[in-house]
């Protein structure tokens, strides 16, 4: 076994510790400007779904969408929200530039547990809050069972 001058150890580590750095550096320059309000949150729109007897409750996120751009469908067990958030336009004011909302075309599909009456949907946007109520379809709400004594 050879053992490495003091002086060349430190130099292999700092020549190691100069790779990391380009990595770190073609990485992060690779990157820049993707941490937006849609990659930073996870999935655009934001859902609550909450489900009782009767039916399943959602609750989307459409923060500066109007009604008449979200577009909404049901094929299957699957609904599907998808529209599009337009740029009112761009200010460039003493000399900077900058843009953190997010704008363009979303689509969200939700896989459901079970049927659903598509003819009974109701829908309502609100303050930047899509609630949709999705009625079970008749054969998919619980049955009770009385039990008889003998």
């Amino acid at each position: 076994m050879t053992l490495l001058p003091v002086k060349r150890r430190e130099r292999d580590r700092s020549e190691l510790a100069g790779f990391r750095s380009g990595m770190d550096d073609l990485f992060n320059s690779f990157f820049n400007g993707w941490d937006t309000p849609f990659l930073a949150r996870g999935r655009w729109p934001a859902m609550d779904i909450a489900e009782n007897e009767n039916a399943f409750i959602v609750k989307a996120e459409v923060p500066g969408c109007k009604a008449e751009e979200i577009d909404i469908s049901v094929n299957g067990n699957t609904l599907t929200i998808s529209g599009e958030k337009r740029h009112e336009g761009e200010k460039k004011e003493n000399g900077y530039y900058h843009v953190e909302r997010s704008y363009g075309s979303f689509r969200r599909d939700l896989n459901l547990a079970t049927d659903i009456n598509a003819d009974k949907i109701e829908a309502v946007c609100e303050n930047g809050v899509l609630t949709l109520t999705l009625p079970k379809s008749e054969k998919a709400k619980p049955v009770k069972v009385k039990v008889k004594g003998v």
